[in-house]
């Protein structure tokens, strides 16, 4: 084995490593990144020649995580890892989106990236080291690719960037921002922030950078001494240089007349720019009518990748030269805005917000705590009270095809607009909140739209945001070797695929709130971004007003048709008092008044939420709760319940799981041969007072007949005392007897002799005893 291991170390002195030669030797690459205790392993392997047809990069990236990384079982029946969840989906995105641009634009055979985590402790964050990983693969084969990549993950803690960050250090963060970068170049950003400046983020992209450069120049030095820097040789396009030049000279000019010409309408460019494409075949065919139908087949996709250049030229020459965009806009313009609250009856909250020719409809469901999403993953698990789904339909850009399951895209743009949004729900806000944004129109920037469209659904149901949020999407015009470049905003779907740039930005008045970030071009400098950034925010702040225009609170009530919640806090003690055993007592209330409760200990407290269809029924469920945590106090009546009955007395159940004694010589003023005698049986409701609490026991001391006139002529001598069963009854005189004898103990002399204690007085006969 040929075992190469480098390393570098991070601004705080951590380290990280390389292994390479080990392990997994028959991948085209393949190394083990290390830092701590948590293991990577990465492997790249590439089909050596492309499927014939393919004119794209068809790269797929699986990063995936083991149970046994953390000495766990997974979930679910079978105990095997299944699918790949949403976390690893969207670190496989992170991971897709810095690769791909940087394989050559002619390479087009199929290639595998997958990183697996082995090992963590749950201290480090590996997500932000799979970049880095799969980077390092990359550089330990002969697959062609253009410069090594990294990604650290940047947060700011107490004011100090931190790369890296350990997830304790993250609970302090206002900052989390996942970089992806070359030596030289920013290729993506993504995260989420508490409301911070533009000059904060860019301030966290140059601590990125100077932090994955030492990274970049590793796999450079790893690559050299494996002598995997001479890439294979590879022929994945056939090009035909006079067709080149033939198409761009006849379509040329008419794409670029297009471009300027400003159509708003999406469906009439795109049928513009398919006539000329297929006025040129045909006149093509016509003049090659001595080609076979396999040769004129070929020089189509020849035709169709060379009409494509044609079309990015032409759009991309007329922002720069004369500043105008396919729809007409200048670069700084926001597409034409309209919203709506309300749009369905049913719903707990629902929205419209229409931009140009992107469109969401996003509704919002309140539910209770049994509506929150487990979250099971390796080093995760937990709950989550605010969710937000995705979903985009084919007929959103008019494709005629089946609606498939959820699809990575769909989930990385939920998770966005899901970052965006979850900072602005109050900590206390008792209900579940679930957003679903369903795109029913799109022209880039849908994300953004459900951004908008969730703020105006969250406050049309009646949730407290601490404020509104907008979003923005902004693209890049720059062509290589120019000093002029453009910053559009609110880009088109075609600026999206076209441009260099696609920055989506979300936030309040205060400050952004989320960020993604996928760059195309060499060379974006940290002056372009600021210019990006702050063009972002004037447009952010025009769509904020264009909600609040629309809406500009919450509303003050929740509709009828949402379950209504009430939440208190009891002491930690009594929760079990409230469960009851085997969860009976919590079983039985709900039972009795149709709401739904449940409990949890939080920082040494009970949080109770009680949840009902109406205000009856939290009030009955709120009472018996409160009864039950109630203290009992001395000299408070209480309506109890006879719960059992003894020579003595009865036992009365004052509150829920709270019985004390009531004696029979205090059920009446007259004497009582039983309890019965009075009429008592059990299940009785009898009206009680709290006599006394045995500061000892806890017992209580229950009183009847102090509740009831006392008779005229009453004697207490004539009350019969009945002894509880095992008491001892007092005898008469003994009182008196240990009085004297008390006092003729304290008289005697200093010097008599105390060898016998003095006894205390005690009749033979109790006068007042029973005699049958």
């Amino acid at each position: 084995m040929n075992v190469i291991t480098k390393t570098v170390s991070l601004p705080d002195g951590r380290t990280i490593s390389i292994e390479t030669g080990k392990v997994a030797k028959q991948a085209d690459g393949s190394c083990v990144l290390r830092m701590g205790n948590t293991v990577l392993l990465a492997t790249v392997c590439a089909a050596k020649d492309a499927v014939p047809g393919t004119d794209f990069m068809p790269l797929q990236v699986d990063y995936r995580e083991q149970y046994a990384a953390a000495g766990r079982f997974p979930g679910g029946f079978t105990k095997r890892e299944g699918k790949a969840g949403d976390n690893e989906i969207l670190t496989s995105r992170l991971v897709d989106r810095v690769l791909r641009p940087l394989f050559p634009s002619n390479y087009h055979a199929e290639v595998y990236v997958n990183v697996m985590l082995l090992s963590a402790d749950g201290v480090d964050q590996p997500d932000a080291l799979a970049g880095f990983a799969a980077s390092a693969a990359l550089a330990c084969s002969d697959i062609p690719f253009e410069c090594p990549i990294s990604e650290v993950r940047v947060a700011r803690v107490d004011g100090q960037y931190v790369i890296n960050p350990t997830y304790e250090q993250m609970k302090s963060a206002d900052m989390d921002i996942m970089v992806g970068a070359s030596a030289e170049n920013i290729m993506m950003v993504e995260g989420e922030m508490k409301e911070v400046s533009e000059q904060d983020m860019i301030g966290a992209l140059k601590a990125a950078m100077d932090a994955i450069k030492p990274m970049c120049e590793l796999q450079t030095e790893l690559s050299k001494e494996l002598g995997t820097d001479v890439k294979r040789e590879y022929c994945h396009e056939v090009n035909d240089d006079e067709l080149r030049e033939d198409v761009r000279r006849k379509t040329y000019d008419k794409c670029y007349a297009i471009a300027e010409a400003g159509d708003h309408d999406k469906k009439k460019r795109e049928e513009a720019f398919a006539q000329i494409i297929e006025d040129f075949t045909t006149e093509y065919d016509a003049a090659h009518a001595d080609l076979t139908p396999e040769e004129l087949e070929e020089k189509h996709g020849m035709i169709s990748r060379y009409y494509d250049d044609v079309m990015r030229d032409s759009m991309r020459r007329c922002i720069l030269d004369e500043g105008k965009r396919l729809d007409g806009r200048k670069t700084d313009e926001i597409r034409p805005i309209w919203c709506e609250v309300s749009p369905l009856p049913m719903p707990h909250g629902s929205s419209i917000f229409t931009r140009g020719e992107t469109q969401s409809l996003t509704t919002c469901t309140l539910g209770t705590k049994l509506d929150e999403k487990l979250v099971d993953d390796v080093l995760d698990r937990g709950y989550q009270r605010f969710l937000l789904h995705y979903n985009f339909p084919p007929f959103c850009t008019g494709e005629a095809k089946a609606q498939r399951g959820v699809g990575r895209r769909e989930i990385g743009h939920g998770h966005l607009a899901w970052r965006g949004l979850k900072g602005q729900i109050p900590e206390d806000f008792p209900y579940t909140v679930r957003l679903v944004s369903q795109i029913l129109e799109s022209n880039g920037s849908s994300s953004m739209a459900t951004v908008c469209a969730g703020t105006l659904a969250l406050m049309d149901a009646g949730v407290p945001m601490k404020k509104p949020v907008s979003g923005i999407a902004m693209g890049l015009i720059k062509n290589p070797g120019e000093d002029k470049y453009a910053v559009l905003s609110d880009i088109l779907g075609d600026e999206d695929h076209l441009g260099d740039m696609d920055f989506k930005t979300t936030g309040t008045k205060d400050g952004l709130t989320a960020t993604q970030m996928d760059i195309k071009c060499d060379g974006l400098s940290f002056e372009i971004l600021e210019k990006a950034l702050m063009q972002a925010k004037a447009g952010r702040e025009y769509i904020l007003g264009k909600l609040t225009e629309t809406i500009a609170e919450p509303r003050p009530e929740l509709k009828p048709q949402v379950p209504r919640i009430v939440q208190i806090e009891i002491p930690k003690e009594f929760i079990g008092a409230v469960i009851g055993p085997g969860g009976k007592i919590i079983q039985q209330i709900q039972e009795d008044t149709g709401a739904i409760i449940t409990i949890d200990e939080i920082d040494g407290v009970g949080k109770v939420q009680v949840s009902a269809a109406n205000k009856d029924c939290i009030e009955a469920a709120m009472s018996k709760i409160k009864a039950i945590v109630a203290i009992p106090e001395v000299g408070e009546i209480y309506e109890g319940t006879v719960r059992s009955i003894m020579p003595y007395g009865c036992f009365v159940e004052i509150m829920p799981g709270k019985d004390g004694l009531l004696h029979i010589s205090e059920i009446d003023w007259k004497r009582l041969e039983t309890v019965e005698d009075a009429g008592i049986k059990e299940g009785d409701k009898i009206k009680v007072k709290l006599m006394e609490i045995d500061p000892k026991t806890g017992k209580y001391k229950l009183s009847h007949r102090v509740l009831i006139p006392k008779p005229e002529g009453y004697a207490e001598h004539e009350r019969r005392q009945r002894p509880e069963r095992g008491e001892r009854r007092p005898r008469p005189g003994r009182e008196n007897g240990e009085r004297r004898a008390q006092r003729r103990f304290e008289h005697k002399p200093a010097d008599s002799n105390d060898r016998h204690e003095p006894k205390p007085f005690n009749d033979s006969l109790d006068h007042n005893s029973d005699i049958d």
